[in-house]
């Protein structure tokens, strides 16, 4: 009778071990879209993430896609219920669309998450348009 208790009482800790949630980075957005930007004017964004787990979690490395984009980091651990963030610029040097991702690393549940950023770098005055607030035009009260 006792080695069956004992082994009950095994079984249900290595059940109650391997489904504890560690912890888990809930971004508030995965990709972000600049839209239109002007070619060689760099730009930057912020990704927040929250730890929804039980465990600190730590980004051990993010990389991104290529040369273009450089990514940095909250260094310190991300405690339960707690936020982080991710920065990342994008340095716009090329004309054209892009979509860039950023593979990050960390001791969350799930392993790695890729974020994106993409929009379109476009020519100065291109990119002024883009950017300026639309005119209003009154109409006349007048018949």
């Amino acid at each position: 009778m006792k080695k069956l208790f004992s082994l009950f009482v095994a079984f249900f800790v290595l059940i109650a071990v391997s489904y504890a949630q560690k912890g888990n980075m809930k971004f508030a957005s995965e990709t972000h879209d600049f839209g239109k930007i002007e070619q060689g004017k760099p730009v930057t964004y912020v990704f927040e993430f929250k730890n929804t787990g039980t465990d600190p979690v730590v980004i051990n490395d993010a990389q991104a896609t290529c040369g273009c984009t450089k990514p940095s980091w909250t260094r310190e651990a991300i405690m339960p219920g707690k936020t982080g963030t991710l920065s990342a610029t994008y340095n716009a040097a090329a004309m054209g669309p892009f979509n860039k991702g950023i593979t990050v690393m960390s001791n969350a549940e799930a392993g790695q998450t890729t974020l994106y950023l993409k929009g379109e770098v476009v020519g100065q005055k291109e990119a002024e348009t883009a950017t300026a607030p639309a005119k209003t035009v009154k109409k006349s009260t007048k018949s």
